[in-house]
């Protein structure tokens, strides 16, 4: 018996398995089941497919612990990225939160955006991104 492993090639590695889209793919429809009220067509050439859903503050909450299909990159500072872990250790050892980094984001940019769409240009993100 040989100790070899054996692993995939280049081809199964680097294979398309699926698409990324917002929207499920069409499945053809039965005439009996087709809509009698016209339909537009969808453009090829739009990004957005479905409308944005306008949420107010009182609707938005952090998303919390749950699976996040949507990334972003974000770079940090030596000091800010210190901060951040201070909060989370802040949050663990002072007040027996177990959060992650990302959690804490989530929450603050909740909290800010939230402030921002209650206060507008007095929101505390317009004052510091102004430098007032």
């Amino acid at each position: 018996m040989s100790r070899r492993v054996s692993l995939p090639g280049a081809d199964e590695l680097f294979r398309q398995t699926t698409t990324l889209s917002a929207v499920p793919s069409a499945t053809p429809i039965a005439p009996e089941d087709q809509p009698t009220a016209p339909i537009a067509p969808i453009s090829k050439k739009s990004v957005r497919t479905t409308a944005r859903r306008r949420v107010n503050s009182f609707d938005r909450s952090p998303s919390g612990r749950e699976r996040h299909d949507e990334k972003i990159t974000v770079y940090l500072s030596p000091e800010e990225l210190y901060d951040l872990e201070q909060a989370r250790l802040a949050l663990r050892g002072d007040l027996g939160l177990a959060v992650d980094r990302g959690r804490i984001v989530r929450e603050s940019l909740a909290i800010i955006i939230a402030d921002l769409e209650t206060k507008g240009d007095q929101s505390i993100i317009a004052r510091r991104l102004r430098g007032k």
